[in-house]
């Protein structure tokens, strides 16, 4: 019956491929999931009558742009954006937008339908998009991305809404960004709506947002530690990435008694074996997020390891969070993770780990959470920054967090449900694919051929 399934898998995998050339991160996403599902759509014949894989591998529109502007000498530069609206089944599209280098059309459809089932996941009614440009906000002032955004919302303005598609941030897209964007939005629309998330505090934002990304990799990562009796108390953990999911990953960390001993980015990684304590984390936020500095200068500063050009796997751990950018833990690095005594994984970043890697930590039988569920926290309070704005309304801290909690505790429990296995391992890429599937699939149905 596995060689069967494989076949299918193959067969379907072909027709993705022809039909989405040279978009290698798309291919590896499709083919994570329906390793999952075909196997189940099998057992449900009516999502295979209904052709619901073949659907919702297709995007429902697919937006590409030019956007002019002018920088600061004068002179006319030209990007491109784009925004994938993926699937709205359960509700408006809902993801992030992405300004880096890197960025193109397979990459934004690997998000975006990873999107559809980390949104379904979370239980609100939010669909899967995903969007950005190719744009580099690094190096440039104020005004320059003042202007970018500007006329990058001149175009995206009149795709999207807060019933229709409601975007977020993302690598790139911070509070800047997002209040230029909103700025623009509301000057075209001549209204003032939730059709952003991740606004400041003051002009219709969620508490708890900014962190929630890493808070709830952090939860979800609790939640699994449970079903083998443990806890962060006394663990040493590895993180990647010194951005926003990194730095309130490890501020959750620390919260809960564990020992954040790496950060990272593009240029190396520090490894600091006294942990990266709530005042040197501090540093780090003010390195990062007003001098946006290298995390070198930790290494500087406190004295510490610096290696130049790695990442940081190879740093004995209990815990590993990869909250960087996709597939930067390598087949040969997860094994090292697993001969290190590392015993969970949890996701912060999309897609972090190759499908080797990934092979790896299952046939040990690692706490391994996909990125699909673990790192589903942002955009469930993204959802409920949609809800507080539809209210005209805001919540405490306490209120948004606890939510937040409870929501990364549901989403485990999904996952564990549709993933555990006849020997009590729990497969969570089978509980995060299957569990964010059904409720689409049936939502799907429900709506027809459309």
């Amino acid at each position: 019956m596995a060689n069967i399934f494989e076949q299918q898998v193959n067969d379907f995998m072909a027709k993705v491929i022809a039909k989405n050339p040279s978009e290698s991160e798309f291919h590896q996403a499709v083919h994570e999931v329906v390793e999952s599902l075909i196997p189940f759509v099998e057992e449900n014949p009516q999502y295979k009558e209904a052709k619901i894989l073949d659907r919702i591998v297709e995007p429902e529109r697919v937006l590409i742009f030019r956007v002019p502007w002018v920088d600061d000498n004068g002179g006319v530069q030209v990007n491109r954006g784009f925004r994938i609206e993926m699937n709205s089944a359960i509700g408006p599209y809902k993801g992030g937008l992405r300004f880096h280098p890197t960025v193109n059309l397979g990459i934004l459809k690997f998000l975006a339908f990873e999107q559809v089932f980390k949104n379904s996941l979370t239980t609100l009614p939010m669909g899967g998009g995903k969007g950005g440009s190719d744009f580099d906000p690094k190096g440039k002032s104020d005004n320059e991305v003042m202007r970018f955004t500007q006329s990058f919302m001149t175009e995206l303005f009149r795709h999207i809404g807060p019933n229709t598609d409601v975007p977020a941030g993302d690598i790139g897209v911070g509070g800047r960004e997002i209040g230029f964007m909103f700025g623009q939005y509301k000057r075209l629309k001549n209204e003032f709506t939730g059709v952003l998330t991740g606004k400041g505090r003051e002009w219709g934002g969620s508490l708890i947002r900014p962190e929630a990304t890493g808070y709830g990799a952090v939860y979800f990562a609790e939640e699994m530690l449970k079903t083998r009796g443990k806890s962060f108390k006394g663990t040493t953990v590895t993180v990647s990435g010194s951005g926003n999911v990194a730095q309130f990953a490890t501020q959750k960390v620390n919260e809960l008694g564990g020992k954040v001993v790496t950060l990272s980015d593009s240029s190396g990684f520090i490894y600091d074996p006294a942990g990266i304590d709530d005042e040197k984390l501090e540093y780090v936020m003010w390195l990062k997020n007003v001098k946006r500095g290298r995390i070198k200068e930790y290494a500087d500063k406190y004295g510490c390891e610096y290696v130049e050009g790695q990442r940081p796997w190879g740093i004995k751990c209990e815990v590993a969070l990869p909250c960087a950018t996709q597939n930067e833990i390598s087949e040969e690095e997860a094994k090292t993770l697993v001969a290190n005594g590392c015993i969970c994984v949890s996701e912060g970043a999309n897609m972090p780990t190759v499908p080797e890697g990934v092979i790896v930590f299952l046939e040990n039988e690692i706490l391994y959470g996909p990125g699909k569920a673990a790192n589903a926290g942002g955009v469930a309070v993204s959802g409920l920054e949609m809800t507080q704005n539809s209210m005209r309304l805001s919540w405490t801290r306490e209120e948004v967090d606890a939510k937040l909690h409870d929501i990364m505790i549901n989403i485990h429990a999904t996952c564990e449900k549709y993933g555990k296995k006849d020997n009590g391992f729990i497969n969570y890429v089978d509980g995060a694919n299957i569990g964010g599937f059904v409720k689409v699939a049936d939502a799907m149905l429900a709506q027809g051929v459309v």
